[in-house]
């Protein structure tokens, strides 16, 4: 099979079966150890080690940035934090622009494949180191699986030191061998390359870690002059005293008993001598030193996560401040994914479609991470009956994609309401409107019993007679809305609706009727006092609408 690689060059699959760093030229790669320049490391050599990986020397600034990580238990926290962040969100392939019915389904065959064969998860890990060092490499090995679709069953993070970048192509990455000064290309879909722009810049400046190497530094000159003090002051001055004429072999004696009580709060000496322990813990004052470890690891928050309410919990924190800083770091986390899904959709997706014969060259699906937060069920369910009553149209897919709620497929059950419970009886009155609905259902029906009404009779060509489908149903708008409502009424309040009707009826003007109103039913308070007139006036518009019809 032929296909064309991301630079239009003619690829095979032939070509990609046997890994680039198992090729014998490579051997030394895997005999490397880190040399772990971090190790008495200053202020003056770490300016050497960043200036060396400008110009092309990268190795030692990469095996820095693994050993930050690795001592300092803040960064490594933090890293996580933001790793784990893109990593737990759901993912999808989503077809090509325009896409035909069947790059719909390819699109469907190729993330079940990925999602089937692929750990995605590990991968996002593996790439996102790239966060710090600016740049990650995974490579891939390829095979068949037992349906012989193509996917990449050997998958491998290098490590960062392996790689470098040419003077004069500061934005490319090569690996390093024995042959050439600068490395070789990266073999194409070989690979999976990661390039994370924390900042603007070529490759070996934009890693998130230089900007954590001067906090980092400081922070580990306080930790150890921290502990020096704390062995100076936070043990006692141990003083041995020696009675006048001890021999030089006694005094070295007393002194081992000295040194030995220090550590090991045990030791033996003559009657002649005397130790004595004094506090000194007075005389120093270790706040200078948590004070420059706190700045330090604020600072590696603040560059991390975009924050410190996130991290840990300050004297002046709040949850509104911490609230802040959690949508900073939810857009940092969004850049995070959106710069993952590229090179998932170029290194990954691109390379199986191809691989697989999916799609033509020039079409492919993307990698997308739902990066959105699912919106307050609660508001929607009261927001969008109101809207949609107001007149606004609103797609089914709006609102199942604001709430997270996925389209059903195919035939899958879906909740519904149960009919039957759809109004529980709780024993108190039911609300104005839905006994309105039992009064115009009441109305119509004594409209069909007197024969008012005058049935439909039109009929559209090809269509059955209206009047032989509905036969004596009275067709008016009133009771045709208020059928299925009358169903629904509640049943506590017919007696009410009745005696209202009666009242409204008998009326000969509305005085008339609001004077009867409060002689039946003054003694109720005004919330079901305004219930009741609402009924009352509902009543006397539905009997003029009965008088009007009934008279046509």
């Amino acid at each position: 099979m032929q296909f064309l690689d991301w630079f239009k060059s003619k690829l095979t699959t032939a070509a990609v079966k046997e890994r680039q760093t198992d090729a014998p030229e490579m051997a030394q790669l895997h005999r490397e150890f880190a040399n772990h320049p971090s190790k008495g490391l200053t202020p003056a050599s770490l300016a050497t080690i960043l200036r060396d990986a400008e110009q092309g020397n990268m190795i030692a600034q990469a095996e820095l940035f693994m050993d930050m990580r690795e001592k300092d238990t803040h960064i490594d926290a933090e890293m996580h934090k933001r790793e784990m962040a893109v990593k737990k969100l759901d993912w999808s392939l989503e077809p090509p622009r325009n896409a035909s019915s069947q790059e719909e389904k390819n699109t469907k065959i190729l993330e079940d494949l990925i999602r089937d064969e692929v750990d995605i998860g590990s991968i996002r890990m593996d790439a996102l180191d790239a966060i710090g060092h600016s740049y990650s490499c995974i490579e891939l090995g390829w095979g068949r699986n037992a349906q012989g679709k193509w996917y990449p069953n050997q998958v491998e993070h290098r490590p960062p030191s392996w790689f470098t970048c040419p003077p004069e192509q500061r934005n490319t990455l090569q690996l390093r061998d024995n042959s050439h000064a600068y490395g070789v290309p990266l073999q194409p879909f070989g690979w999976i390359v990661h390039l994370h722009k924390s900042r603007a810049g070529y490759i070996s400046r934009t890693g998130l870690y230089r900007s954590l190497a001067w906090p980092y530094l400081y922070k580990n000159y306080s930790v150890r002059d921290l502990a020096e003090f704390l062995e100076i002051y936070g043990l006692p001055i141990r003083i041995g005293k020696y009675p006048p004429g001890a021999s030089d072999e006694e005094k070295r004696d007393l002194m081992r008993a000295v040194l030995s009580i220090g550590h090991n709060a045990a030791g033996i000496i003559p009657d002649s001598m005397l130790v004595e322990l004094q506090s000194v813990m007075s005389s120093g004052n270790a706040e200078g030193f948590k004070t420059m470890m706190d700045w330090a690891e604020g600072s590696i928050s603040k560059a991390i996560l975009g924050g410190t309410l996130t991290s840990s919990t300050a004297a002046n924190g709040n949850r509104a401040l911490g609230d802040v800083h959690n949508e900073v770091r939810l857009d940092i986390r969004d850049d995070d994914a959106t710069q993952l899904d590229q090179t998932l959709s170029s290194h990954l997706v691109y390379p199986m479609a191809m691989f697989n014969g999916l799609f033509e060259s020039n079409r492919c699906p993307s990698f997308v991470s739902d990066t959105q937060e699912p919106d307050d069920l609660a508001l929607y369910a009261d927001a969008l009956p109101k809207l949609v009553g107001a007149g606004v149209r609103i797609p089914v897919n709006y609102a199942n994609r604001k709430l997270k709620i996925p389209e059903p497929e195919g035939d899958e059950p879906i909740l519904q309401l149960n009919a039957a419970n759809s109004v529980p009886d709780t024993g108190q009155t039911a609300p104005a409107a839905t006994a309105l609905a039992a009064l115009a259902a009441k109305f119509a029906n004594t409209t069909r019993e007197k024969g008012a009404s005058k049935p439909l009779t039109t009929s559209q060509p090809g269509q059955p007679d209206n009047a032989a489908q509905l036969g004596d149903i009275d067709p008016t708008p009133v009771s045709a809305m208020t059928d299925q409502l009358a169903i629904d009424a509640g049943e506590s309040i017919k007696t009410m609706v009745e005696q209202v009707a009666a009242l409204a009826v008998e009326s000969e003007s509305l005085e008339a009727l609001r004077d009867k109103l409060l002689a039946s039913y003054g003694d109720l308070d005004e919330s079901s006092l305004t219930n009741v007139m609402t009924l009352a006036f509902a009543a006397a518009e539905l009997s003029g609408r009965f008088d009007v019809e009934g008279e046509v």
